[in-house]
């Protein structure tokens, strides 16, 4: 179902979650030398039915949020990026990512879309800090980071699926609302 804009948030691009007729998608964003240029290179072609079915069981299951961004909500098919938000219980932390396939960057879908998904989760109070990890080159991605708020911790290198990259490391802590909303301390 798809988050429609109400009075009290930003005009922008429809949400809606992950569905599993989103592989074309996901192909589109992760297999593609373009759009994983910061990311290390393409993703392999094999896996993604799963990765796209695991995501969907991530979502029903509460455990994460990964909305696929829909720049005109009367054509739900057509998709723009998406934005995810996921626990990183390794690292003990809460992490987000977007990307913005390149017909549709420069619009500022992608800083809309994450401005909509932070507001999701600190309505749902759950989930914390939020960390964001864009290659250092990516000026785009810096920049959402940047407008939105969020606080450079500085520079480090980040596992991506067994790539190294040179990360810009930044945080919106939404802790204090985490806490007081269920009482408890951010894990």
């Amino acid at each position: 179902m798809a988050d429609t804009p109400s009075p009290e948030r930003p005009e922008g691009p429809a949400l809606r979650d992950v569905e599993p007729d989103d592989l074309h998608v996901y192909l589109r964003i992760r297999c593609d030398p373009v759009m994983m240029a910061d990311l290390g290179g393409p993703l392999p072609r094999a896996g993604m039915a799963e990765k796209v079915a695991a995501d969907v069981r991530l979502v029903a299951e509460g455990r994460a949020l990964i909305k696929m961004i829909v720049p005109d909500p009367a054509r739900p098919g057509d998709v723009a990026g998406s934005v995810t938000l996921w626990r990183d219980e390794e690292e003990r932390r809460t992490e987000i990512g977007w990307t913005v396939l390149p017909e549709y960057q420069g619009r500022g879908l992608a800083k809309r879309a994450t401005a909509r998904v932070l507001e999701l989760a600190r309505e749902q109070g759950r989930w914390g800090a939020v960390h964001a990890f864009p290659a250092v080159q990516n000026a785009a991605s810096n920049g959402v980071c940047r407008s939105l708020g969020f606080t450079l911790l500085g520079r480090t290198d980040v596992d991506f699926a067994g790539r190294i990259l040179h990360c810009n490391h930044w945080v919106i802590d939404d802790a204090p609302a985490a806490e007081a909303s269920n009482g408890a301390a951010p894990r």
